[in-house]
């Protein structure tokens, strides 16, 4: 009898952690996160489900956590990075460093946040009678892949005591880093609301557009958040996969395309929407609220650090001084759509959008041919 073991070849350690976690898996292009169906999740002792959807790329992936009234997340620790944003509910969050002390800080809705790495934390529901949901933006992919063991992700020991920042960071405080258009900074651990926290200029995307970049727990994962004055909208522009892109605030439309195709791909979204606009594909937002729309996009690799060549030529660009691609004309080498050189129908499509709406567009000539 043939004693030769099977073949072992084409394996996604990833994929088989989520398979025998027995939890709801969401695929596909996009996902309302509050249609999101939950179950019983063991290892972190509350309802969750994973999503996997189409654009996240290598690296990173999105876990809701569904916290019930009263309840609470078991204690626990683990490698992987994550950005934590907060759909709905109010709790608390503590964490309890090497040393035995803890620190606790209040969420609430469109609270953003990140552990420092690998330190004890336990979540809480503050809600006798209404649920907690929150969005995670982790990592754990990249890191079950690359060492095939669950185990050193969530029972590993060490300390990373550089990662835990300031005592304000966890107040809401932050440093404001100022680096040029576009790619201005803010570091902190947590933000108690998107919708007040304030933004930087970032004329480069489109009349009125406001940006910063988000630094948490000194990590490597990314997180950002863009505003779009009513009446207006962003050039297109592509990147690499993985940037997570979800609504806060106002309501509009994205359309998706890859380059030399004819047909656009249309995605309507409010709050708690979120797609992955895929690997190099052209994207474009556009808002159709009578106020600003805001949006939160998070992924692995930083502007503080790129984790790949795609991501330091999408921030940083190829040259010491210059912008990144993601603010760079294509005429120029970069990944951006001036207005002159888009689609004519985006502007008929958007125009049509306005007049349904009942918003006065306010982009003057500047998307006219």
């Amino acid at each position: 009898m043939d004693q030769t073991p099977p073949a072992r070849y084409g394996i996604d350690p990833y994929l088989d952690w989520v398979a025998a976690e027995g939890v709801p898996v969401v695929e596909g292009i996009a996902v309302n996160m509050f249609h999101v169906k939950t179950a019983p999740w063991a290892r972190y002792g509350v309802n969750g489900a994973v999503l996997n959807l189409k654009g996240r790329g290598d690296f990173c992936n999105m876990m809701l956590f569904d916290i019930p009234p009263g309840g609470s997340t078991v204690p626990l620790r683990h490698l992987y990075e994550d950005v934590i944003y907060v759909l709905e509910g109010r709790g608390n969050t503590e964490i309890e460093f090497a040393d035995g002390s803890k620190r606790s800080f209040e969420w609430g809705p469109k609270s953003l946040f990140a552990i420092p790495l690998n330190c004890k934390h336990r979540h809480f529901n503050a809600s006798g009678q209404q649920r907690a949901l929150f969005a995670t933006t982790t990592n754990l992919p990249l890191l079950l892949n690359a060492f095939h063991n669950s185990d050193f992700v969530f029972k590993n020991s060490y300390n990373f005591v550089e990662r835990i920042g300031s005592a304000a960071f966890f107040e809401g405080q932050g440093n404001l880093i100022t680096v040029r258009q576009g790619n201005h900074m803010w570091e902190t651990n947590f933000i108690p609301s998107l919708g007040d926290l304030e933004l930087q200029a970032y004329g480069d995307r489109g009349p009125g557009s406001m940006n910063i970049k988000i630094v948490l727990a000194d990590g490597s994962m990314h997180a950002h958040v863009s505003e779009m004055q009513s009446g207006t909208y962003k050039k297109g522009h592509r990147h690499d996969a993985g940037f997570h892109v979800m609504c806060v605030m106002g309501h509009g439309y994205s359309l998706a395309w890859y380059e030399g195709e004819q047909d656009f791909v249309r995605l309507d979204w409010d709050h708690g929407f979120v797609f992955p606009p895929a690997d190099l594909q052209f994207h474009q937002h556009f808002t159709t609220s009578a106020t600003p729309a805001r949006y939160l996009a998070t992924a692995v690799g930083g502007i503080r650090y790129p984790f790949t060549a795609a991501n330091r030529r999408t921030y940083l660009g190829t040259k010491a001084g210059e912008k990144g691609a993601s603010s760079t004309s294509i005429k120029e080498g970069g990944d951006q759509i001036e207005f002159e050189d888009q689609d004519p129908r985006i502007q008929e499509i958007w125009l049509a959008e306005m007049s349904k709406n009942g918003v006065a567009p306010k982009m003057g000539d500047l998307a006219k041919k």
